[in-house]
């Protein structure tokens, strides 16, 4: 509609310029000439005044948009500046937080990143949570049965991976002939295989590598999940089982992390099986006092230093069959000394006698007597034999003898 209005007014526009004076144009010619000389002119001003309109719309939205761009890029300067990240803080603050985490916190920790996990495994950061929770049951025993466990898993992780090989070369050789073979690409293989190495990532960050398996973390993390046996000794072994009353027996010990609580397994006494006992509290296990197999006499170092009242453990076994235990006693006074502390010389005598309480007077485990001297395993079938002894020097030690003390005499 509009190019036929254009045509017409071209065509009344040529007649004008060359009239043909035979055939005198009629009154209406200009009357459109009129009309079209004003359209023309307010489209020309409406276009001008468009292009004006989006020339300073385009400048302003330039000199908003420069202006939220710089305003924009403050703010990130300004973020920036306030967020701090944990390795940008001074090495001695970031060391003293990791040494005030817990044991959790700090495991956790070292799933952040690549510098923390490294340090969060350092040995110094988990002495402190191994001494303060297993020091008192941990002794040199399970250190070196955790040693030999170590060595026997690194032995075996390179005959696993040399086992791996074949199967990984065996997938490459199918994915080169899948690639040969097919002419479209493998997407759904490479995303696949991407998600699976991100899982291994992921896995090695969670979980302690086969270089840190000889760490103290990783030691901790066995005896904390019950998959490390250690060599400790348990009091009154049995649930308190009457033959066995102020003794302390050696044995390999799990721990139960349902129940804060161990399992014991004692060792075979000659012909009878092991003996399995659940739900051991803290309060009756200890580290072996002494680095001696229980089926080893252990050297006396003290019996030239004994005098009555002194606290005692003194190794015992029923038969030469059975390993060693401790039981507690006390040094006594000789026959012929009545236990006057000024007058006493049981000190200066060859032989010591050693006294055991809990028994009844008359019972034939009330008292026994040893050679200060020349002492070896002294005994017989009919009462055991007594081994080696070692005298209690802390508090701590006899106070823990006193808490375990029998309710009745025994017989």
């Amino acid at each position: 509609m509009l190019l036929y209005f254009f045509i017409t007014c071209l065509s009344l526009l040529f007649f004008k310029s060359f009239p043909v004076k035979s055939l005198p144009l009629p009154p209406w010619v200009f009357e459109v000439q009129l009309l079209f000389s004003s359209k023309i002119k307010s489209l020309v001003s409406i276009g001008f005044l468009s292009k004006t309109h989006s020339a300073r719309s385009m400048s302003m939205s330039i000199g908003v948009g420069s202006r939220t761009t710089s305003i924009a890029k403050h703010d990130d300067e300004i973020n920036t500046e306030q967020q701090m990240c944990v390795l940008d803080l001074p090495e001695l603050v970031l060391e003293c937080i990791l040494e005030r985490l817990p044991a959790k916190s700090l495991f956790r920790m070292r799933g952040v990143c690549t510098s923390l996990r490294e340090r969060c495994v350092s040995d110094h950061l988990w002495e402190k949570h191994m001494k303060k929770k297993w020091g008192r049951v941990i002794g040199p025993a399970a250190y070196r049965e955790w040693q030999w466990q170590s060595m026997a898993n690194q032995k075996q992780s390179p005959n696993q991976n040399q086992l791996a090989k074949p199967q990984k070369a065996a997938g490459k050789g199918l994915m080169r002939i899948l690639s040969l073979s097919l002419s479209w690409p493998l997407s759904w293989i490479r995303s696949s295989s991407d998600h699976d190495e991100f899982i291994k990532s992921r896995r090695r960050t969670c979980f302690p590598s086969h270089q840190h398996e000889n760490s103290i973390m990783s030691w901790y993390l066995a005896l904390e999940t019950g998959r490390f046996w250690f060599p400790a000794q348990v009091y009154n072994r049995e649930n308190g089982h009457v033959g066995f009353v102020l003794s302390c027996y050696d044995a390999e010990l799990s721990y139960d992390p349902r129940t804060d609580t161990f399992q014991a397994r004692y060792p075979p006494h000659g012909r009878r099986a092991v003996a399995v006992e659940n739900c051991v509290p803290w309060e009756r296990l200890r580290a072996p006092p002494v680095d001696t197999s229980p089926h080893d006499l252990h050297i006396s170092d003290c019996l030239n230093d004994l005098r009555p009242g002194d606290h005692i453990e003194i190794q015992w076994r029923r038969n030469k069959e059975f390993p060693y235990g401790w039981w507690y006693g006390v040094v006594g006074h000789l026959e012929s000394c009545d236990g006057n502390a000024t007058y006493c010389l049981c000190h200066n005598s060859d032989n010591v006698v050693l006294e055991f309480n809990q028994y009844a007077r008359g019972s034939r485990w009330r008292c026994t007597t040893i050679s200060r001297k020349n002492h070896r395993e002294e005994g017989d079938e009919a009462d055991g034999f007594y081994g080696g002894i070692r005298k209690l020097c802390t508090k701590e030690e006899i106070s823990v003898w006193k808490c375990l003390w029998p309710t009745q005499v025994l017989e």
